[in-house]
């Protein structure tokens, strides 16, 4: 079995959240994407998505998420990481990856201000779109879906748990 768990959802979905839990029970570590770019850049993620517009942001945040180095992690990653290629690529071959789904009804309940979030949204775009254009990248590169409507983290914990084993 690969050492990792990626996962991979919209903003809101629950990543990190569940991450930690699940870093803790399966005794890994745990590792933020978002925070592994904040920290090599010395920026926060909006401040470099208004500095390298949309585009130049996903190309920076695909050079990253491609050069992560982990063993033994739960690594939540932000949610336009799909977006990259190589860098989901370098995912699929260092661990598994989990799409934690939820409907767009539950996301738009959860979900502040998109900006303050460093939500990466084209211009014009809302999160209808957004959530439209994304999902089918992140149905492509899952290797579990976890449906997450209406659920525990306790219950998404052991059902990402049960299906990896």
């Amino acid at each position: 079995m690969k050492s990792n768990i990626i996962l991979i959802g919209m903003p809101g979905s629950g990543k990190s959240t569940v991450g930690v839990v699940l870093a803790k029970k399966l005794g890994m570590g745990f590792m933020d994407s978002d925070l592994v770019i904040q920290e090599r850049t010395g920026k926060l993620l909006y401040q470099l998505i208004e500095e390298h517009g949309e585009e130049g942001f996903v190309l920076l945040e695909n050079q990253i998420n491609a050069s992560i180095q982990a063993k033994d992690t739960v690594i939540a990653t932000g949610g336009s990481a799909v977006y990259g290629q190589e860098a989901m690529a370098h995912f699929k071959d260092i661990g598994q990856v989990v799409y934690l789904q939820l409907p767009y009804e539950e996301l738009e309940e959860r979900l502040g201000d998109l900006h303050e979030r460093g939500v990466v949204l084209k211009p014009g775009f809302t999160l209808r779109n957004l959530y439209e254009e994304r999902t089918p990248l992140y149905e492509r590169y899952a290797d579990l879906l976890i449906e997450c409507s209406k659920k525990s983290i306790p219950q998404i914990i052991k059902e990402i748990y049960v299906k990896r084993n």
